[in-house]
């Protein structure tokens, strides 16, 4: 009796290479006993000749018949097996990781490959070769967008502003929710359920033993994104337009470009298709890479009935803020504009230039009513700004309007 018989040895390699040499002998050994002698080794391992005997003739043997067949394979196969050692070396270079030792077999014609596995799992631990050469780093190599993101728009193909407005669409997928008017029933609440409390009363004689509470529900707030597509913004146009499809299909938004007139553009840009969406929308914009009409085109979007959409919405304007109408009226509507809406925020290409001042009539009108402006040349602007709109959509205190009205925010 040995101790350690099964040390280092790959339990099914051996219960299949062990139902083999029972099958040649006589004994029907299929994979069902195979199955049940693997799943017995791994239950319980046996420590001597003995125990393994009978944990494999327990699986094994089903017939009085084949007890003969199955002593006489055992007894040859377990007949000169030593134990493996506590420690194994590494296999030689090119060497197989498997182990096969030879077992005397019942009868003289044994052939090539009779011997049982008796260690085929790899050594746990392996002593490498020496060597003078440091260890060496995977190569990290940048991903697509890293080489884009600091470069103009004008610089990029169709190609690379679809791989762009994947991304900005991932960036804007989380979007901030607002508290509505409306509640519901929840374990959390804090608000008393007062009718379904009185509901539940009835079934304990009007006493209120169960008492349920509400919370508010709350909702994604909506987003209102008006893209100046004139000739002056003919660079970032196309690229302002695939932050608007990333809005567009995933939260509740309205979509407008505007040059001379406004176009609305929410139903082209949810097409399932980025280009096709963008093939759709400036299909539809009809006078884009002409003049700008900043403030009438505003004015006409608050009589419109998409002009209730801008009420508590977050406003995104994308110009470079010239404009052909006085500077009076911008003023006069971006008014309007910010007491209607919950936030504005205005994108500006040249806000990131050094030095740069709002010097525009257009954009120094506009600017007192803005709550951020924020830059907009390249793809690393703009998921700042998907970044900035997040925030700027939760509470930042109450907005105070005065007669003189000054530059709340300026990013």
């Amino acid at each position: 009796m040995r101790h350690g018989l099964l040390r280092g040895v790959d339990r099914a390699a051996f219960a299949t290479a062990f139902a083999d040499r029972l099958r040649r002998a006589g004994v029907p050994a299929g994979l069902t006993e195979a199955g049940d002698f693997v799943r017995a080794l791994g239950v319980w391992t046996p420590g001597e000749t003995t125990a393994l005997y009978w944990a494999a003739r327990i699986s094994f043997v089903r017939r009085h018949a084949d007890l003969a067949a199955f002593d006489r394979v055992f007894a040859a196969v377990f007949a000169d097996a030593p134990p493996l050692p506590l420690t194994r070396s590494a296999a030689p270079p090119g060497a197989r990781d498997d182990v096969h030792l030879p077992v005397p077999a019942d009868t003289d014609a044994t052939g090539d490959g009779g011997g049982l596995p008796w260690a085929t799992l790899p050594a746990p631990v392996a002593e490498a070769e020496p060597s003078d050469a440091g260890v060496r780093l995977p190569e990290r190599r940048p991903s697509a967008l890293a080489g884009l993101a600091d470069r103009p728009f004008e610089d990029l193909d169709d190609a690379q502003l679809a791989l762009l407005g994947e991304a900005l669409r991932e960036a804007v997928a989380r979007w901030p929710s607002r508290r509505t008017r409306r509640h519901a029933v929840g374990p959390a609440g804090r608000r008393l359920a007062l009718r379904p409390t009185i509901a539940r009363a009835r079934r304990t004689a009007w006493e209120p033993v169960e008492v349920v509470r509400e919370r508010p529900l709350r909702r994604p707030r909506r987003v209102v994104l008006l893209c100046d597509v004139s000739e002056s913004m003919r660079a970032q146009a196309h690229a302002y337009l695939h932050l608007l499809r990333a809005f567009a299909v995933t939260t509740d938004a309205e979509v407008f470009a505007f040059a001379t007139t406004l176009t609305r553009l929410t139903v082209a840009l949810r097409h399932t298709s980025a280009s096709a969406a963008i093939a759709h929308a400036g299909a539809a914009v009809t006078d884009r890479f002409g003049g700008t009409r900043i403030a009438t085109n505003l004015r006409g979007l608050l009589a419109s009935p998409h002009g209730d959409a801008v009420r508590g919405a977050v406003v995104l304007i994308g110009s470079d803020g010239w404009d052909s109408d006085p500077p009076a009226e911008l003023a006069a509507v971006m008014a309007r504009l910010s007491r209607r809406a919950h936030r504005i925020v205005w994108l500006n290409p040249r806000a990131g230039a050094p030095g740069f001042a709002p010097l525009v009539a257009g954009m120094a009108a506009a600017l007192p009513y803005c709550d951020r402006l924020l830059p907009a040349a390249t793809f690393r602007d703009l998921l700042d700004a998907a970044g900035q709109l997040q925030s700027v959509t939760c509470t930042e205190g109450r907005k105070w309007f005065t007669a003189t009205p000054t530059p709340r925010i300026i990013a």
